[in-house]
């Protein structure tokens, strides 16, 4: 995957379960990225529930609700984000934001529009499920990369989004972390199971099958519990752990 001509090359951050990790991912593969000399920006898409200020300890002023509503421009919302990459940050508990309204839609297309030349990457961290919300910030990407952990009800609901993406948005190609995993190859095992139950669903013409690819596997590790609970970034104080090593060679292959 590498960056286009015109512009940043975007990928959609989701996941069919929330309190997956999906933010902790998004958050350290920007700053993988930033350490290899990409320009990114995260763009906070889980309007209702955001909590990429959170994970960043980040104390916002003004955010995409203030661009939406014209207090701001997008220049203002933009922030710097420990890790050496950019962040535009979503308000969290805006109930107006959880429905797909035109308006919305119309906003968050022309909001893309003008960051994506002027970045590299841009890492779209949605809100978890299939509503109409993340299904179309999903939309908005190149890419897509699904974050789940080996647990059941995470497999399952990642199962039913990608069966969405692959026959809703004709996605032939989806790419798979699998957070928190418990020993080294669990993340391949888990990405063949749910490819082959899956290539029951989306049959495509001749040469166009679907294809569910393992972008990383982190396994679970003590430093990332650290860093979540200190709010810090795992790669800047963590680096030499194994997750930071995973995460880093996720940007690796993002890269290409």
């Amino acid at each position: 995957m590498n960056t286009s001509a015109t512009g940043a090359r975007t990928v959609a951050i989701t996941s069919g379960k929330g309190g997956v990790g999906k933010t902790f991912v998004s958050a350290n593969l920007a700053a993988a990225l930033a350490a290899r000399g990409q320009k990114v920006l995260v763009l906070d898409a889980d309007l209702g529930l955001a909590n990429l200020d959170v994970v960043l300890n980040l104390h916002p002023k003004l955010t995409l609700h203030d661009v939406f509503t014209d207090k701001c421009t997008l220049d203002q919302a933009i922030l710097p984000a420990p890790g050496g990459f950019s962040v535009l940050l979503a308000g969290s508990g805006l109930v107006e934001y959880s429905r797909l309204t035109p308006d919305v839609r119309d906003k968050l297309l022309k909001i893309l529009d003008a960051i994506k030349p002027r970045f590299d990457w841009v890492l779209i961290d949605t809100g978890a499920g299939i509503s109409d919300v993340v299904l179309f910030a999903v939309s908005l990407a190149s890419d897509v990369l699904v974050v789940a952990t080996p647990e059941p009800t995470s497999l399952t609901d990642a199962y039913a989004t990608i069966k969405v993406l692959a026959t809703q948005q004709e996605r032939r190609h989806v790419g798979l972390v699998i957070n928190q995993a418990n020993r080294v190859g669990e993340g391949k095992l888990i990405c063949a199971q749910l490819q082959q139950v899956l290539a029951r669903y989306t049959a495509a013409a001749p040469g166009q099958g679907f294809k569910l690819e393992l972008i990383g596997e982190v396994r679970a590790d003590q430093a990332v519990r650290q860093a979540v609970l200190k709010r810090q970034l795992l790669m800047e104080h963590y680096p030499g752990s194994e997750a930071a090593q995973a995460l880093k060679a996720v940007a690796g292959k993002l890269l290409g």
